[in-house]
């Protein structure tokens, strides 16, 4: 098989699941394969997954896929990744887990989070870092294991992340890539090194954290015994890789100016493209690598299709959102002047505050449920919306979204996002950005980096155009919205206090 008729296996390492896609040159899914792992929470705050089981989801979809198109070793260009962010796991020197893999969704570390933020040191590590102070960070976490397990901190040989811990068991060394180091809080965007003031002050060496190269990194070499596993060989190149965020706004064609990514799935995201690290002085907007060239600067938020899942659950009997959603069209924009802040599990951008919580305001007697759903759902926008509107403020205005995300096949979703945002909303027939991405990387790779990345122009999809008069509905509603989440800061942190002792929750 020639190169051009090669095949890459794209692997997405996902909080809930793994799947792997084999991905044609002209960017076709010929084939894909997923296995599902469990979050656990043992204690409250708590969002672990075990190291051991994403490992073998890689194995057993890259061997599945391998088996659905009865491919060879030689059919693959390569293997690339896509990875979710901000994991940690302490490991000894033989490479074991001493930790689960701690997750973004952990939030163990609101105290940590919050001194840092009252001290300074934190906006001052974020000037440097581009990732925001936040339990999600694996700086933070690391504050709270040296604050709360000090002799495991001490003892550690070394503190990686899960796609670290893939390649440690696939050829021996934790090599980190730019894009997920930029996630950590410790990775010095200009100098593209470890941040020695961040690393110094946390008591760390620069061994104890794993040796950084870019996201086009290729190494063979590949454990003989896992290549058989997998149908592989042992020449087969491997490419390091990114994370799922920047890689979604490549695998959907977001990285001219002006046109932004927004991903809602679980959580939910909004990223564009820019040609250096921008920074905000707020310490409000991360701003993660790439390649060289391609930076992504946004925000994201805890809170986005897991919202409208609960309330679902909450307030219809079990019918699903695909017969809920339909009946949404009959509320008008702004819910009859009905806001639900959707802030069920804390919040990441825009307000950077594990303590936040959900609070349905304007409630009145003619309100229905469905006054409610709406509004929740429009709650999760209204938080994309003040993260676009950050993002407005250092000069990345948006002209066009493309969206991802199992919300986009939600065709109210869509048009609620369109006329929230007040551009056009473009959702692309192929739903699998991040593996799409990671494949497009690849070939990027495999070709020495020549010329721009690859955009396939083969997309198609689908256009909501705004609604003038809607987009202004929510333009006016949106400083209501903002006000309410200051009004009730403290009130929030105090109810935090009471759920964490008095009350039973």
């Amino acid at each position: 098989m020639n190169e051009v008729q090669k095949i890459v296996l794209a692997v997405d390492l996902g909080t809930t699941s793994t799947r792997t896609l084999a991905v044609s040159g002209q960017g076709e899914v010929l084939a894909s394969h997923s296995v599902r792992y469990p979050l656990y929470t043992p204690k409250p705050g708590y969002a672990e997954q075990d190291p051991k089981q994403i490992y073998e989801a890689c194995v057993t979809t890259i061997a599945a896929v391998m088996e659905q198109g009865d491919w060879q070793a030689d059919d693959v260009l390569c293997v690339t990744f896509s990875s979710a962010n901000h994991s940690l796991i302490a490991i000894d020197e033989a490479g074991q887990p001493l930790t689960p893999s701690i997750t973004w969704a952990d939030q163990r570390s609101a105290e940590q989070a919050k001194a840092m933020l009252e001290h300074g040191i934190g906006l001052d590590i974020y000037k440097r870092t581009g990732t925001p102070i936040h339990p999600m960070s694996p700086l933070v976490k690391l504050v709270w294991l040296k604050e709360k397990e000090p002799q495991l901190f001490a003892e550690a040989h070394q503190f990686i992340g899960i796609k670290e811990y893939i390649f440690l068991q696939l050829f021996g060394t934790p090599w980190m890539d730019y894009s997920i180091a930029s996630a950590t809080g410790m990775f010095n965007l200009e100098k593209l090194e470890w941040d020695k003031e961040a690393v110094d002050w946390l008591g760390l060496n620069m061994a104890q954290l794993p040796p950084l190269v870019p996201t086009t990194f290729k190494v063979t070499g590949l454990k003989e015994e896992i290549a058989e596993q997998m149908h592989l060989s042992t020449t087969t190149p491997f490419v390091l890789g990114a994370q799922d965020g920047v890689l979604a706004n490549l695998g959907i064609g977001a990285l001219e100016d002006g046109v932004v990514a927004v991903t809602i799935g679980t959580s939910s995201a909004v990223r564009a493209c820019t040609n250096k690290p921008t920074f905000d002085e707020e310490g409000r907007l991360f701003c993660y690598a790439l390649t060289e060239g391609y930076w992504l600067v946004g925000g994201s938020s805890n809170n986005g299709a897991i919202v409208a899942e609960w309330a679902a659950e909450q307030w219809f009997n079990g019918e699903s959102l695909s017969e809920i959603l339909p009946r949404l069209s009959e509320i008008s924009p702004g819910a009859d002047g009905l806001l639900f802040m959707p802030l069920l599990s804390g919040e990441r951008a825009p307000f950077w505050d594990a303590e936040a919580k959900g609070v349905m305001f304007g409630l009145t007697l003619a309100h229905t449920k469905q006054h409610m759903m709406r509004a929740a759902l429009e709650g999760v926008l209204f938080q994309l919306l003040a993260i676009v509107s950050m993002m407005e403020e250092k000069g990345t205005v948006a002209k066009q979204i493309r969206a991802s995300g199992g919300f986009a096949r939600s065709p109210l979703w869509c048009q609620m996002m369109a006329d929230m945002l007040g551009v056009a909303v473009f959702v692309p027939d192929v739903v699998e950005s991040s593996g799409l991405g990671a494949a497009q990387l690849g070939i990027y790779a495999m070709n020495n980096e020549q010329g721009k990345l690859c955009i396939w122009d083969n997309m198609s999809g689908t256009t909501y155009e705004p609604d003038s008069n809607n987009h202004r509905i929510y333009r006016q509603l949106l400083p209501t919205y903002l006000q309410l989440y200051y009004s009730l800061k403290d009130a929030m942190s105090h109810m935090t206090v009471l759920q964490q002792t008095t009350l039973s929750v």
